[in-house]
Protein backbone atom coordinates (compact mmCIF):
# COMPACT_ATOMS: atom_id res chain seq x y z
CA UNK A 1 0.00 0.00 0.00
CA UNK A 2 1.28 3.41 -1.15
CA UNK A 3 0.71 6.61 1.74
CA UNK A 4 1.08 9.80 0.88
CA UNK A 5 2.96 12.54 1.98
CA UNK A 6 2.18 13.67 6.06
CA UNK A 7 -0.55 15.98 6.18
CA UNK A 8 -2.16 15.29 2.48
CA UNK A 9 -5.09 13.00 1.69
CA UNK A 10 -4.72 9.64 1.45
CA UNK A 11 -4.99 7.90 -1.93
CA UNK A 12 -6.64 4.55 0.33
CA UNK A 13 -9.57 2.08 0.41
CA UNK A 14 -11.90 3.43 3.34
CA UNK A 15 -9.84 2.39 6.59
CA UNK A 16 -11.21 4.59 9.62
CA UNK A 17 -14.22 3.77 11.78
CA UNK A 18 -15.47 6.85 13.86
CA UNK A 19 -17.65 6.15 16.80
CA UNK A 20 -19.89 9.00 18.27
CA UNK A 21 -21.75 8.36 21.18
CA UNK A 22 -25.11 10.41 22.15
CA UNK A 23 -26.95 10.43 24.59
CA UNK A 24 -30.41 13.15 24.54
CA UNK A 25 -28.56 15.62 22.25
CA UNK A 26 -31.02 15.48 19.48
CA UNK A 27 -30.02 19.39 19.10
CA UNK A 28 -26.12 19.17 17.58
CA UNK A 29 -25.66 15.44 16.70
CA UNK A 30 -26.12 16.09 13.10
CA UNK A 31 -23.69 18.07 13.42
CA UNK A 32 -21.38 15.41 14.52
CA UNK A 33 -22.09 13.09 12.65
CA UNK A 34 -21.83 15.35 9.26
CA UNK A 35 -18.65 16.29 10.23
CA UNK A 36 -17.20 12.97 10.42
CA UNK A 37 -19.17 12.29 7.52
CA UNK A 38 -17.54 15.21 5.57
CA UNK A 39 -13.97 13.48 5.98
CA UNK A 40 -14.59 11.79 2.51
CA UNK A 41 -13.49 8.30 1.42
CA UNK A 42 -11.36 7.66 4.29
CA UNK A 43 -13.91 7.00 6.45
CA UNK A 44 -15.28 3.36 5.90
CA UNK A 45 -18.38 3.91 8.77
CA UNK A 46 -19.28 6.37 11.39
CA UNK A 47 -20.83 4.29 14.32
CA UNK A 48 -23.18 5.94 16.49
CA UNK A 49 -23.90 4.94 19.89
CA UNK A 50 -27.49 6.11 21.58
CA UNK A 51 -27.15 5.95 24.75
CA UNK A 52 -30.82 5.32 25.73
CA UNK A 53 -31.81 8.75 24.50
CA UNK A 54 -35.72 10.16 25.19
CA UNK A 55 -35.53 13.27 23.13
CA UNK A 56 -35.72 13.68 19.79
CA UNK A 57 -32.29 11.85 18.87
CA UNK A 58 -33.07 8.18 17.43
CA UNK A 59 -35.68 10.63 14.62
CA UNK A 60 -32.74 12.44 13.91
CA UNK A 61 -30.35 9.31 13.63
CA UNK A 62 -32.89 7.64 11.83
CA UNK A 63 -32.72 10.58 9.17
CA UNK A 64 -28.95 10.64 9.12
CA UNK A 65 -28.65 6.80 8.41
CA UNK A 66 -31.11 6.93 5.54
CA UNK A 67 -29.21 9.48 3.73
CA UNK A 68 -26.03 7.78 4.11
CA UNK A 69 -25.35 4.39 4.38
CA UNK A 70 -21.81 4.72 5.93
CA UNK A 71 -23.61 5.58 9.21
CA UNK A 72 -24.50 2.38 11.55
CA UNK A 73 -26.72 3.31 14.73
CA UNK A 74 -26.45 1.24 17.75
CA UNK A 75 -28.95 1.88 20.45
CA UNK A 76 -28.39 1.19 23.32
CA UNK A 77 -32.07 0.25 25.95
CA UNK A 78 -30.74 1.41 29.28
CA UNK A 79 -28.80 4.64 30.07
CA UNK A 80 -24.78 3.38 31.01
CA UNK A 81 -24.64 6.90 33.27
CA UNK A 82 -21.35 7.58 31.84
CA UNK A 83 -19.17 7.70 28.66
CA UNK A 84 -16.94 4.58 28.59
CA UNK A 85 -19.43 1.54 28.29
CA UNK A 86 -21.44 3.43 24.57
CA UNK A 87 -17.57 4.54 23.70
CA UNK A 88 -16.38 0.46 24.09
CA UNK A 89 -19.49 -0.44 22.55
CA UNK A 90 -18.73 0.94 19.44
CA UNK A 91 -15.17 0.00 19.42
CA UNK A 92 -16.40 -3.45 19.69
CA UNK A 93 -18.68 -2.93 16.94
CA UNK A 94 -15.73 -0.57 14.47
CA UNK A 95 -14.48 -3.43 11.63
CA UNK A 96 -11.66 -0.66 10.16
CA UNK A 97 -8.03 -0.62 10.74
CA UNK A 98 -8.03 2.32 12.09
CA UNK A 99 -10.84 3.99 14.84
CA UNK A 100 -11.47 7.68 16.06
CA UNK A 101 -13.94 8.98 18.67
CA UNK A 102 -16.15 11.51 18.66
CA UNK A 103 -18.68 13.57 21.14
CA UNK A 104 -22.22 14.35 19.40
CA UNK A 105 -22.07 18.38 20.82
CA UNK A 106 -18.67 18.24 19.24
CA UNK A 107 -17.06 18.42 15.51
CA UNK A 108 -13.70 17.08 13.76
CA UNK A 109 -11.93 19.94 11.75
CA UNK A 110 -12.00 19.49 8.16
CA UNK A 111 -9.90 16.61 6.47
CA UNK A 112 -8.70 15.78 10.22
CA UNK A 113 -9.09 11.81 9.10
CA UNK A 114 -7.14 12.55 6.01
CA UNK A 115 -4.29 14.03 7.95
CA UNK A 116 -3.87 12.03 10.40
CA UNK A 117 -4.26 8.49 8.67
CA UNK A 118 -2.00 9.85 6.18
CA UNK A 119 0.62 10.57 9.09
CA UNK A 120 -0.19 6.71 10.63
CA UNK A 121 0.43 4.84 7.20
CA UNK A 122 3.96 7.32 6.74
CA UNK A 123 4.87 6.34 9.91
CA UNK A 124 3.70 2.88 10.83
CA UNK A 125 2.46 4.83 14.01
CA UNK A 126 0.20 2.93 16.61
CA UNK A 127 -1.29 6.33 17.38
CA UNK A 128 -1.44 9.65 15.55
CA UNK A 129 -2.38 12.76 18.00
CA UNK A 130 -3.69 16.32 16.33
CA UNK A 131 -4.54 19.77 18.19
CA UNK A 132 -7.93 20.16 19.96
CA UNK A 133 -9.75 23.22 20.06
CA UNK A 134 -11.28 24.78 22.90
CA UNK A 135 -14.80 26.87 21.67
CA UNK A 136 -16.47 28.98 23.80
CA UNK A 137 -19.77 28.80 22.35
CA UNK A 138 -21.66 31.08 21.44
CA UNK A 139 -18.60 33.61 21.86
CA UNK A 140 -16.53 31.50 18.79
CA UNK A 141 -13.17 32.29 21.08
CA UNK A 142 -10.71 29.38 20.15
CA UNK A 143 -7.88 27.91 22.49
CA UNK A 144 -5.65 25.62 21.37
CA UNK A 145 -5.74 22.49 24.25
CA UNK A 146 -2.05 21.54 25.59
CA UNK A 147 -0.14 23.06 22.16
CA UNK A 148 3.16 23.26 23.18
CA UNK A 149 2.76 19.51 23.04
CA UNK A 150 2.14 19.69 19.47
CA UNK A 151 4.95 20.60 16.54
CA UNK A 152 3.53 24.20 14.80
CA UNK A 153 1.53 23.62 11.85
CA UNK A 154 3.53 22.39 8.62
CA UNK A 155 6.28 21.60 11.01
CA UNK A 156 7.24 17.70 10.54
CA UNK A 157 5.36 15.38 13.15
CA UNK A 158 7.56 14.58 16.46
CA UNK A 159 7.62 10.99 17.21
CA UNK A 160 7.83 9.00 20.07
CA UNK A 161 8.31 5.61 20.79
CA UNK A 162 6.37 5.60 24.10
CA UNK A 163 6.02 8.49 26.04
CA UNK A 164 9.03 7.74 28.68
CA UNK A 165 10.82 10.69 26.49
CA UNK A 166 8.34 12.94 26.56
CA UNK A 167 6.29 11.80 30.05
CA UNK A 168 4.88 15.82 29.27
CA UNK A 169 2.33 14.25 26.61
CA UNK A 170 0.65 12.93 30.08
CA UNK A 171 -1.24 16.21 30.11
CA UNK A 172 -2.68 15.00 26.75
CA UNK A 173 -5.67 13.19 28.88
CA UNK A 174 -8.27 13.46 25.83
CA UNK A 175 -9.05 10.55 24.06
CA UNK A 176 -11.21 12.43 21.00
CA UNK A 177 -7.97 14.09 19.48
CA UNK A 178 -6.30 10.96 18.36
CA UNK A 179 -6.62 8.08 15.72
CA UNK A 180 -5.70 4.24 16.39
CA UNK A 181 -4.72 1.61 15.35
CA UNK A 182 -7.43 -0.44 16.08
CA UNK A 183 -5.14 -3.79 16.66
CA UNK A 184 -2.73 -1.85 19.12
CA UNK A 185 -6.26 -1.15 21.38
CA UNK A 186 -7.38 -4.61 20.47
CA UNK A 187 -3.62 -6.35 21.59
CA UNK A 188 -2.78 -4.07 24.75
CA UNK A 189 -6.48 -4.52 25.58
CA UNK A 190 -7.26 -0.32 26.01
CA UNK A 191 -10.78 -0.04 26.79
CA UNK A 192 -12.60 2.60 28.87
CA UNK A 193 -14.37 1.79 32.25
CA UNK A 194 -17.62 0.76 32.29
CA UNK A 195 -20.77 2.16 33.70
CA UNK A 196 -20.99 5.37 35.32
CA UNK A 197 -17.65 6.40 35.65
CA UNK A 198 -16.60 10.11 35.06
CA UNK A 199 -13.41 11.57 33.72
CA UNK A 200 -13.24 8.16 31.84
CA UNK A 201 -10.42 9.79 29.74
CA UNK A 202 -7.57 9.55 32.18
CA UNK A 203 -8.14 6.22 32.39
CA UNK A 204 -8.35 5.26 29.30
CA UNK A 205 -5.43 7.20 27.96
CA UNK A 206 -3.15 5.80 31.07
CA UNK A 207 -3.73 2.38 29.60
CA UNK A 208 -3.14 4.28 26.05
CA UNK A 209 0.26 5.59 27.27
CA UNK A 210 1.42 2.49 29.61
CA UNK A 211 1.17 -0.01 26.48
CA UNK A 212 4.42 2.23 25.05
CA UNK A 213 3.08 2.83 21.98
CA UNK A 214 4.12 4.35 18.95
CA UNK A 215 3.15 8.00 19.12
CA UNK A 216 3.36 10.88 16.71
CA UNK A 217 1.80 14.30 17.06
CA UNK A 218 0.93 16.53 14.64
CA UNK A 219 0.46 20.53 14.42
CA UNK A 220 -2.90 20.41 12.67
CA UNK A 221 -6.00 21.02 14.44
CA UNK A 222 -8.57 17.86 14.15
CA UNK A 223 -10.66 18.19 17.03
CA UNK A 224 -13.37 21.20 17.79
CA UNK A 225 -14.28 20.82 21.31
CA UNK A 226 -17.24 22.99 21.86
CA UNK A 227 -18.10 24.37 25.11
CA UNK A 228 -21.15 25.90 26.08
CA UNK A 229 -21.26 27.21 29.44
CA UNK A 230 -24.57 28.14 29.24
CA UNK A 231 -26.53 25.09 28.72
CA UNK A 232 -28.64 24.17 30.82
CA UNK A 233 -27.08 19.64 31.26
CA UNK A 234 -23.38 21.01 31.38
CA UNK A 235 -20.62 18.68 30.33
CA UNK A 236 -19.23 16.39 33.33
CA UNK A 237 -15.63 18.45 33.09
CA UNK A 238 -17.71 21.51 33.80
CA UNK A 239 -19.82 20.59 36.62
CA UNK A 240 -17.16 22.27 39.04
CA UNK A 241 -19.42 23.46 41.36
CA UNK A 242 -20.67 20.53 42.49
CA UNK A 243 -18.35 17.90 44.69
CA UNK A 244 -18.49 14.45 43.18
CA UNK A 245 -17.22 16.54 40.46
CA UNK A 246 -13.59 16.63 42.01
CA UNK A 247 -14.13 13.21 43.75
CA UNK A 248 -14.80 11.65 40.29
CA UNK A 249 -11.40 13.35 39.28
CA UNK A 250 -9.01 12.29 41.99
CA UNK A 251 -11.13 8.97 41.43
CA UNK A 252 -9.69 8.38 37.92
CA UNK A 253 -6.29 10.24 38.44
CA UNK A 254 -5.69 7.51 41.24
CA UNK A 255 -7.17 4.46 38.59
CA UNK A 256 -4.88 6.73 36.14
CA UNK A 257 -1.70 6.42 38.47
CA UNK A 258 -2.07 2.96 39.59
CA UNK A 259 -1.97 1.83 35.97
CA UNK A 260 1.20 3.53 34.83
CA UNK A 261 2.68 2.11 38.15
CA UNK A 262 2.68 -1.20 36.24
CA UNK A 263 3.72 0.34 32.75
CA UNK A 264 7.51 -0.49 30.80
CA UNK A 265 8.56 3.31 31.15
CA UNK A 266 9.73 3.99 35.16
CA UNK A 267 8.69 7.32 36.32
CA UNK A 268 5.31 7.98 34.39
CA UNK A 269 3.16 7.53 37.57
CA UNK A 270 5.17 10.39 39.12
CA UNK A 271 4.86 12.39 36.24
CA UNK A 272 1.10 11.52 36.15
CA UNK A 273 1.03 12.75 39.90
CA UNK A 274 3.20 15.95 39.05
CA UNK A 275 0.42 17.04 36.23
CA UNK A 276 -2.22 16.52 39.07
CA UNK A 277 -0.39 19.36 41.11
CA UNK A 278 0.63 21.42 38.41
CA UNK A 279 -2.85 21.50 36.52
CA UNK A 280 -5.27 19.66 38.61
CA UNK A 281 -4.86 20.99 41.62
CA UNK A 282 -4.34 24.49 40.81
CA UNK A 283 -7.20 24.51 38.44
CA UNK A 284 -9.97 23.80 41.43
CA UNK A 285 -8.14 25.83 43.84
CA UNK A 286 -8.52 28.93 41.58
CA UNK A 287 -12.26 28.97 42.06
CA UNK A 288 -12.06 27.98 46.24
CA UNK A 289 -13.83 31.68 46.61
CA UNK A 290 -16.51 31.62 44.83
CA UNK A 291 -17.66 27.79 46.38
CA UNK A 292 -19.63 27.53 50.06
CA UNK A 293 -17.57 26.89 52.93
CA UNK A 294 -18.98 22.95 52.99
CA UNK A 295 -17.77 22.06 49.58
CA UNK A 296 -14.70 24.13 50.02
CA UNK A 297 -14.14 21.76 53.62
CA UNK A 298 -15.05 18.39 51.61
CA UNK A 299 -13.04 19.68 48.53
CA UNK A 300 -9.99 19.86 51.20
CA UNK A 301 -9.99 16.84 52.70
CA UNK A 302 -10.31 14.71 49.47
CA UNK A 303 -7.66 16.79 48.04
CA UNK A 304 -5.53 16.52 51.05
CA UNK A 305 -5.84 12.64 50.95
CA UNK A 306 -5.15 12.09 47.78
CA UNK A 307 -1.92 14.60 47.28
CA UNK A 308 -0.67 13.16 50.64
CA UNK A 309 0.12 9.60 48.81
CA UNK A 310 2.46 11.20 46.13
CA UNK A 311 5.88 11.25 47.14
CA UNK A 312 8.90 13.54 47.54
CA UNK A 313 10.07 12.96 43.70
CA UNK A 314 6.69 13.92 42.24
CA UNK A 315 6.35 17.07 44.40
CA UNK A 316 9.93 18.67 43.83
CA UNK A 317 9.04 18.06 39.89
CA UNK A 318 6.33 20.66 39.96
CA UNK A 319 6.30 23.77 39.16
CA UNK A 320 6.85 26.51 41.71
CA UNK A 321 3.27 27.20 42.18
CA UNK A 322 1.91 24.21 42.38
CA UNK A 323 4.76 22.51 44.73
CA UNK A 324 3.63 25.74 47.23
CA UNK A 325 -0.20 25.13 46.84
CA UNK A 326 0.25 21.28 47.50
CA UNK A 327 2.86 22.33 50.50
CA UNK A 328 -0.02 24.55 52.00
CA UNK A 329 -2.80 21.65 51.22
CA UNK A 330 -0.17 19.09 53.21
CA UNK A 331 0.59 21.84 56.26
CA UNK A 332 -3.56 22.45 57.05
CA UNK A 333 -5.12 19.85 58.03
CA UNK A 334 -8.66 21.86 57.55
CA UNK A 335 -9.69 23.87 54.59
CA UNK A 336 -8.10 27.37 54.43
CA UNK A 337 -10.23 30.07 54.51
CA UNK A 338 -9.64 34.40 54.64
CA UNK A 339 -6.33 35.68 53.91
CA UNK A 340 -4.56 32.03 53.35
CA UNK A 341 -7.19 31.27 51.26
CA UNK A 342 -7.31 34.57 48.94
CA UNK A 343 -2.84 34.39 48.88
CA UNK A 344 -3.75 30.50 47.34
CA UNK A 345 -6.53 31.32 44.97
CA UNK A 346 -3.86 34.15 43.39
CA UNK A 347 -0.76 31.78 43.39
CA UNK A 348 -3.46 29.06 41.01
CA UNK A 349 -4.15 31.76 38.86
CA UNK A 350 -2.49 31.54 35.43
CA UNK A 351 -0.01 33.12 35.68
CA UNK A 352 0.19 32.66 39.32
CA UNK A 353 0.29 35.72 41.34
CA UNK A 354 2.29 36.53 44.69
CA UNK A 355 -0.08 39.79 46.12
CA UNK A 356 0.54 41.39 49.15
CA UNK A 357 0.92 41.43 52.00
CA UNK A 358 4.22 39.49 52.03
CA UNK A 359 5.14 37.33 54.45
CA UNK A 360 8.16 35.79 56.12
CA UNK A 361 9.42 33.72 58.78
CA UNK A 362 11.16 34.47 61.81
CA UNK A 363 14.45 34.14 60.26
CA UNK A 364 12.64 36.56 57.15
CA UNK A 365 12.27 34.02 54.72
CA UNK A 366 9.44 34.35 52.56
CA UNK A 367 6.84 32.28 53.39
CA UNK A 368 3.09 31.81 51.54
CA UNK A 369 1.51 31.39 55.19
CA UNK A 370 3.14 29.93 58.96
CA UNK A 371 4.71 27.00 58.41
CA UNK A 372 4.70 27.10 54.49
CA UNK A 373 8.09 28.30 52.76
CA UNK A 374 8.12 29.32 49.32
CA UNK A 375 11.29 27.66 48.32
CA UNK A 376 12.97 28.50 45.69
CA UNK A 377 11.43 31.67 44.91
CA UNK A 378 14.73 33.67 45.08
CA UNK A 379 15.78 31.49 42.43
CA UNK A 380 13.05 31.71 40.06
CA UNK A 381 14.28 33.17 36.40
CA UNK A 382 12.78 36.67 35.71
CA UNK A 383 10.50 35.62 33.18
CA UNK A 384 8.59 33.28 35.58
CA UNK A 385 8.45 35.96 38.59
CA UNK A 386 5.04 35.85 40.27
CA UNK A 387 3.97 39.92 39.54
CA UNK A 388 1.22 40.91 40.94
CA UNK A 389 -0.42 44.27 39.50
CA UNK A 390 -4.09 45.95 40.86
CA UNK A 391 -5.75 47.94 37.91
CA UNK A 392 -8.96 50.00 37.94
CA UNK A 393 -10.79 51.96 35.07
CA UNK A 394 -12.38 55.52 35.07
CA UNK A 395 -14.95 54.90 31.94
CA UNK A 396 -15.67 57.53 29.44
CA UNK A 397 -15.22 57.67 25.59
CA UNK A 398 -11.35 57.21 26.63
CA UNK A 399 -11.31 54.73 29.50
CA UNK A 400 -8.54 56.17 31.78
CA UNK A 401 -6.29 52.79 33.22
CA UNK A 402 -4.69 53.27 36.70
CA UNK A 403 -1.78 50.56 37.48
CA UNK A 404 -0.43 49.47 41.09
CA UNK A 405 2.54 47.02 39.82
CA UNK A 406 3.26 45.43 43.41
CA UNK A 407 7.35 43.53 44.05
CA UNK A 408 7.19 40.50 46.05
CA UNK A 409 9.96 40.53 48.28
CA UNK A 410 12.15 43.04 46.14
CA UNK A 411 12.32 40.00 42.94
CA UNK A 412 11.04 42.45 40.57
CA UNK A 413 13.15 45.60 41.19
CA UNK A 414 16.15 43.07 41.68
CA UNK A 415 15.72 41.87 38.09
CA UNK A 416 15.71 45.89 37.07
CA UNK A 417 12.85 46.51 34.71
CA UNK A 418 13.46 48.05 31.53
CA UNK A 419 9.82 48.38 30.27
CA UNK A 420 6.44 47.64 30.52
CA UNK A 421 3.48 47.21 28.41
CA UNK A 422 -0.28 46.91 29.08
CA UNK A 423 -1.93 44.25 26.85
CA UNK A 424 -5.89 44.39 26.28
CA UNK A 425 -6.80 40.85 25.00
CA UNK A 426 -10.45 39.82 23.90
CA UNK A 427 -12.16 37.24 25.48
CA UNK A 428 -14.99 37.44 23.52
CA UNK A 429 -14.70 37.73 19.41
CA UNK A 430 -12.13 37.68 16.79
CA UNK A 431 -8.54 37.37 18.95
CA UNK A 432 -6.76 40.89 18.72
CA UNK A 433 -4.53 42.68 21.70
CA UNK A 434 -4.12 46.65 21.88
CA UNK A 435 -1.05 47.32 23.45
CA UNK A 436 0.12 50.35 25.26
CA UNK A 437 3.36 51.29 26.18
CA UNK A 438 3.73 51.76 30.09
CA UNK A 439 6.04 54.24 32.50
CA UNK A 440 7.09 53.01 35.38
CA UNK A 441 7.10 55.39 38.70
CA UNK A 442 8.27 54.17 42.03
CA UNK A 443 5.65 53.95 44.46
CA UNK A 444 6.64 55.61 48.51
CA UNK A 445 5.66 52.32 49.46
CA UNK A 446 7.50 49.91 46.95
CA UNK A 447 6.55 49.05 43.57
CA UNK A 448 5.50 51.14 40.97
CA UNK A 449 2.32 53.17 39.89
CA UNK A 450 1.48 53.56 35.49
CA UNK A 451 -1.23 54.79 33.64
CA UNK A 452 -2.41 54.56 30.26
CA UNK A 453 -5.46 55.43 28.31
CA UNK A 454 -7.86 53.06 25.68
CA UNK A 455 -10.36 54.66 23.14
CA UNK A 456 -13.59 52.63 24.17
CA UNK A 457 -14.59 53.35 20.62
CA UNK A 458 -11.24 51.55 19.17
CA UNK A 459 -12.30 48.75 21.23
CA UNK A 460 -15.70 48.75 20.39
CA UNK A 461 -15.23 48.51 16.69
CA UNK A 462 -13.98 45.00 17.29
CA UNK A 463 -17.66 43.38 17.18
CA UNK A 464 -21.03 43.95 18.69
CA UNK A 465 -19.96 42.57 21.90
CA UNK A 466 -16.37 42.66 23.07
CA UNK A 467 -14.75 42.01 26.16
CA UNK A 468 -11.36 41.92 27.32
CA UNK A 469 -8.83 40.91 29.28
CA UNK A 470 -5.85 43.27 30.73
CA UNK A 471 -2.55 42.20 31.14
CA UNK A 472 0.75 43.45 32.04
CA UNK A 473 4.36 42.18 30.67
CA UNK A 474 7.18 43.86 31.98
CA UNK A 475 10.45 43.34 30.22
CA UNK A 476 14.03 42.85 32.66
CA UNK A 477 17.89 43.65 31.73
CA UNK A 478 18.57 40.08 31.46
CA UNK A 479 16.16 39.89 28.33
CA UNK A 480 13.26 37.86 30.28
CA UNK A 481 9.94 38.86 30.47
CA UNK A 482 7.07 38.28 33.23
CA UNK A 483 3.67 38.77 32.34
CA UNK A 484 0.43 38.74 34.64
CA UNK A 485 -3.27 39.57 34.43
CA UNK A 486 -3.79 42.53 35.95
CA UNK A 487 -6.13 42.65 39.55
CA UNK A 488 -9.43 44.25 40.59
CA UNK A 489 -9.43 44.48 44.30
CA UNK A 490 -12.60 45.30 45.87
CA UNK A 491 -13.86 46.29 42.12
CA UNK A 492 -17.72 46.58 41.96
CA UNK A 493 -19.04 45.86 38.55
CA UNK A 494 -19.29 49.63 36.46
CA UNK A 495 -21.32 50.59 33.44
CA UNK A 496 -21.50 53.54 31.43
CA UNK A 497 -22.95 54.77 28.12
CA UNK A 498 -20.57 56.75 26.14
CA UNK A 499 -20.93 59.48 23.62
CA UNK A 500 -18.87 60.99 20.78
CA UNK A 501 -20.41 63.82 18.58
CA UNK A 502 -22.16 63.38 16.36
CA UNK A 503 -23.79 60.52 16.71
CA UNK A 504 -21.59 57.77 18.11
CA UNK A 505 -22.74 55.81 21.20
CA UNK A 506 -21.00 52.87 22.98
CA UNK A 507 -21.60 51.02 26.02
CA UNK A 508 -18.42 50.28 28.61
CA UNK A 509 -18.33 48.31 31.70
CA UNK A 510 -16.02 47.48 34.24
CA UNK A 511 -15.79 44.28 36.31
CA UNK A 512 -14.23 41.64 38.53
CA UNK A 513 -14.08 38.53 36.73
CA UNK A 514 -14.55 35.00 38.94
CA UNK A 515 -11.04 34.90 39.49
CA UNK A 516 -10.47 38.13 40.93
CA UNK A 517 -9.00 39.87 37.86
CA UNK A 518 -10.03 43.19 35.95
CA UNK A 519 -12.29 42.60 32.54
CA UNK A 520 -14.04 45.60 30.44
CA UNK A 521 -16.93 45.05 28.19
CA UNK A 522 -17.55 47.64 25.32
CA UNK A 523 -20.52 47.52 22.83
CA UNK A 524 -22.14 49.74 20.51
CA UNK A 525 -24.60 51.39 21.79
CA UNK A 526 -28.05 50.09 19.86
CA UNK A 527 -26.69 47.05 18.59
CA UNK A 528 -24.79 46.16 22.11
CA UNK A 529 -28.21 46.54 24.09
CA UNK A 530 -29.97 43.60 22.48
CA UNK A 531 -27.00 41.95 22.76
CA UNK A 532 -27.14 41.98 26.83
CA UNK A 533 -30.54 41.61 26.97
CA UNK A 534 -30.21 38.40 24.64
CA UNK A 535 -27.07 36.89 26.88
CA UNK A 536 -29.56 37.38 29.51
CA UNK A 537 -32.78 35.65 28.42
CA UNK A 538 -30.12 32.91 27.01
CA UNK A 539 -28.97 32.09 30.74
CA UNK A 540 -32.36 32.15 32.06
CA UNK A 541 -33.81 30.10 29.15
CA UNK A 542 -30.24 27.36 29.80
CA UNK A 543 -31.33 27.51 34.05
CA UNK A 544 -35.05 26.82 33.39
CA UNK A 545 -34.00 23.75 31.03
Amino acid sequence: MTASTPGTAPRTAPQVSIVVIVFDDAAHVTAAVRSALGQGDAVAEVIVVDDASTDATPERLARLAAADPRVRVITRTENSGGCGTPRNQGLEAAGSPYVMLLDSDDVLAPDAVNTLLATALAEQADVVAGVCVRRELPAGTDTPWQRDLFPAVGAPPRRYDGIGERPEFLRDTLCVNKLYLRDFLEKHSVRFAEGPVHYEDFVFTARLYAARPRLVAVGETVYLWHVRREAGRQSISLRRDEIRNWQDRVDAHAEAVRILSDAPEPGLADAARTKFVDHDLRMYVRELRQKPAGYRAAWWRTARAHVSGFGPAALAAAGPAGRWLAALLLARPEAVEGAELARACELAATPARLAPPYLTDDDGQPVLAEGVPLTGLADLPSSRLPLAVDGSVRLGPVCAVRLRVHDPYGLVSAARPVNAQLELRTRLGPPLTVRRSLELTPHPDGGWTAGTSVDSFELRDVGEMTAWTLRVGIGFQDGGRAVTAVRAPGLVKRHAVVYRPPVRLALAQAYRTANGELGLRVADGVRGGWEVVRARLRRALARRG
